[in-house]
């Protein structure tokens, strides 16, 4: 499948991954300059990297000690290629090794909020207080810089906690200025890409709109593209995007899998219609999906049956239409990240990712693949959609299949329609619902006691999940208020039949992911 990268290609800053939990977060503050980036493996060959002609690089944290054997190293060579170097953590302890500092492990050990002094504040803290509090994470570091560079910061048991070497634009810090513990951290990034690395800070949604539509009209030409919408925002976007660069060529195509919400297919016609004013090609699969569904309690085998399904829907809808040649969908990054790369071990298969199954017909159309949520969001505002849409919150693209733990039955998911149904409004009802990133129901393999009108019962438990985020990589539980909780639970039992308890979810991401399979 051929790579889509919407980066400007004088203005592109590529991270190199060495292993860091934080290394999104680093493309994260990166993103919010204004700056387009992209997450490469640490052994990328130079060659790769300086075709693709990045103005800047930054070297990830990462687990290892840079004197393990096997420890993650990148060609020596890439610091004379010319091009600004940001270490970030191990990134620093790397260059430093490199290029003949004194890396060591410290007697001290240093993690969490940690006060640090300035020494420099014409470089990487240009603008910034000479007393900070940064968050420390690291058991190596730096004893002593490298020839040629000097050290920008200090900390109580870290001498080199930033060191810098001018001439060379090299730079590294051992702090994590990703993370939201590191207030002032998006500053020393701005320093870096803005001041030393020369870029202008111009990437918007409305260049990468632009950006898109023109890749978009190139690979595709004369062809045809089907695309797969679910009424959510990431299909929506491409829908609208897509349609925005080669009009008519394009085909939406619906697939009612059996595993929406509540009365969602009419509501997903009626918007791409009557707001887009594209025909969208409806397709009951309802039946064919619950019957391959069945008996089936995986979770990665449900996922992988969903997606392959899936597309062989779309393989046999597409067939009806001359030349069509691509599937359209919205994959995004963390649905990247999360099915697995060099760096990083599969958490969960992204049923447009890790579900497509080898021998498919179609060649993916992924316009959006390299972009987080909230920046879809922006793309889609700038394409004009309509507000409710953009801001709806994410829906997986196994539906239900996945928020029901177990067996998928006909019934079960008329349940949990319900059930979510009832949680839905009463968040939009608190005015709640812009403020959190999910908030859904969950029907759990898990019968138990209750008693109602003086009957004993014996019934299904409902799972309340509501997450706070910025971008799906982290989440953390909602606080949701005492009496929504209680209007929650009190209509869920009384409206739902076959439900006499409901719970609530308070795990954050990690260790608990967004969904529960």
């Amino acid at each position: 499948m051929a790579s889509f990268s919407p980066g400007v290609q004088d203005e592109m800053v590529i991270i190199l991954d060495f292993g860091a939990q934080y290394t999104q977060l680093i493309a994260r503050r990166v993103r919010e300059c204004h700056v387009y980036c992209e997450i490469v493996p640490f052994d990328t060959p130079l060659d790769e990297i300086r075709a693709r002609q990045p103005r800047g690089l930054i070297f990830s944290g990462g687990p290892a000690s840079v004197y393990e054997d096997g420890a993650p190293r990148c060609d020596e060579a890439v610091y004379e290629c010319g091009i600004p170097i940001l270490g970030i953590c191990y990134g620093t302890q790397l260059m430093a090794f490199h290029l003949g500092g004194v890396v060591h492990s410290g007697e001290q050990k240093e993690f969490g909020h940690t006060e640090l002094e300035v020494l420099d504040d014409t470089g990487l803290f240009a603008g910034l207080e000479r007393k900070l509090v940064c968050w420390m994470s690291h058991g190596d570091l730096v004893e002593k810089t490298p020839p040629g560079f000097v050290s920008s910061a200090r900390t109580e048991h870290t001498p080199v906690a930033a060191m810098e070497n001018r001439e060379r634009r090299l730079y590294g810090v051992q702090f994590h200025p990703e993370v939201v513990h590191t207030p002032w951290g998006t500053e020393l990034l701005r320093n870096f890409l803005i001041n030393i690395c020369g870029l202008s800070g111009s990437w918007t949604p409305a260049s990468f709109i632009e950006t898109a539509i023109e890749e978009i009209r190139k690979r595709v030409g004369t062809s045809r593209v089907v695309c797969g919408v679910s009424g959510g925002v990431d299909s929506a976007c491409v829908a609208a995007l897509v349609h925005r660069a080669i009009g008519e060529q394009l085909t939406c195509i619906f697939v009612d899998h059996g595993l929406l919400r509540l009365n969602e297919g009419r509501q997903v016609k009626k918007t791409f219609e009557d707001h887009f004013g594209i025909n969208l090609d409806y397709v009951d699969a309802e039946a064919r999906f619950l019957a391959r569904l069945a008996g089936v309690t995986d979770p990665e085998t449900k996922r992988k049956i969903i997606g392959e399904e899936f597309v062989r829907v779309f393989e046999e809808e597409a067939g009806k239409i001359t030349d069509a040649t691509f599937l359209a969908q919205g994959t995004l990054y963390p649905d990247v990240i999360e099915s697995g790369t060099k760096n990083a071990a599969v958490i969960k298969s992204h049923h447009n990712v890790g579900g497509l199954p080898e021998d498919m017909n179609l060649e993916v159309l992924e316009p959006l693949r390299y972009l987080f949520k909230d920046e879809v969001r922006e793309v889609c505002a700038a394409l004009g959609m309509p507000e409710d849409m953009v801001w709806r919150h994410p829906f997986p693209g196994p539906g239900l299949g996945i928020r029901i733990v177990g067996e998928i039955t006909k019934a079960r998911l008329d349940t949990l329609r319900k059930a979510d149904a009832v949680v839905v409004e009463e968040i939009k009802g608190a005015g709640l619902y812009r403020q959190l990133w999910m908030g859904f129901a969950i029907l759990a393999p898990i019968r138990s006691v209750g008693v109602m009108g003086d009957q004993r019962t014996y019934d299904d438990t409902i799972v309340l999940r509501a997450v706070t985020s910025e971008d799906a990589m982290t989440a953390d539980w909602a606080r949701l208020p005492y009496d929504l909780l209680q209007r929650i639970s009190n209509r869920v039992i009384n409206e739902v039949p076959g439900v006499n308890r409901v719970v609530y979810d308070i795990s954050s991401k990690p260790p608990a992911t967004m969904e529960w399979e």
